[in-house]
């Protein structure tokens, strides 16, 4: 699904050339759910870019689904951004305003979806994600858990091949990070091809593989052994006191 060969990024800082990537081989099969860690300045943030076809880079190869889009127009690249690519941030960067329905199709409005049928995928993807008695509430009227997954319903309302996740449990505490993870973990049984960025070990290790980086380069590159069930150990956790 991912393929990258020879990978360099630079920035150009007045007169210095700051290196980001340099020469990064990788490859992704479909269907496969990876972590990439690192330290901050390690070119995470640079390669997921990259891969979600918001920058391209100064010198290699990006293949997405065997096509080469590193040399793609601004115009081919927002397209496939909006029929590949399903984002996920940790911010959910949701339009406060408007429901969490209106948020969901928010994708199916820029490729010329009816209305009709964008309530109806939006509507899906938000059972999908356990929010249907939610759909007509606003972000602000939402837990960050809920509006996480109401970002998540809006990566996969267009059929992403690929999800990139950055750090989506980032500002999540422990039990909200888990059910997230599990509608990750789901989506993977599924077959969508997920990457996502984390500085938590333990989050890593809710996926297959975890790739990881520092100084522009991998350093690491493991399958997990000891992968974690984001079902069970939701299970195990002490149920939220409600009762204030």
């Amino acid at each position: 699904m991912i393929k990258i060969c020879g990978l360099t990024k630079a920035y150009q800082m007045g007169k210095i050339t700051v290196p980001a990537l340099r020469e990064v081989d990788m490859e992704i099969p479909k269907g496969q759910f990876v972590a990439i860690m690192g330290p901050s300045g390690s070119g995470k943030s640079t390669l997921m870019n990259i891969l979600g076809c918001l920058d391209r880079p100064t010198s290699g190869e990006y293949y997405l689904d065997g096509e080469d889009v590193s040399k793609k127009s601004d115009n081919e690249l927002a397209d496939i951004r909006n029929k590949c690519i399903g984002f996920i941030f940790q911010a959910y960067n949701l339009l406060s305003r408007v429901d969490a329905t209106s948020n969901v199709e928010l994708p199916l409005i820029y490729r010329g979806v009816s209305p009709r049928e964008r309530r109806e995928r939006a509507a899906k993807a938000l059972e999908a994600v356990g929010l249907a008695k939610r759909a007509q509430h606003r972000p602000n009227e939402m837990s960050g858990g809920e509006q996480q997954r109401v970002a998540i319903a809006r990566a996969i309302v267009g059929g992403p091949k690929v999800i990139l996740a950055d750090e989506p449990t980032g500002n999540l505490d422990s039990r909200s990070g888990e059910e997230i993870m599990v509608i990750f973990q789901e989506l993977h049984r599924q077959g969508i091809t997920i990457v996502l960025v984390t500085h938590d070990p333990d989050i890593a290790r809710h996926s297959e593989r975890v790739i990881s980086l520092k100084d522009g380069r991998i350093i690491s590159d493991e399958m997990v052994e000891d992968r974690l069930d984001a079902r069970e150990l939701l299970a195990a956790m002490p149920q939220p006191d409600v009762s204030a």
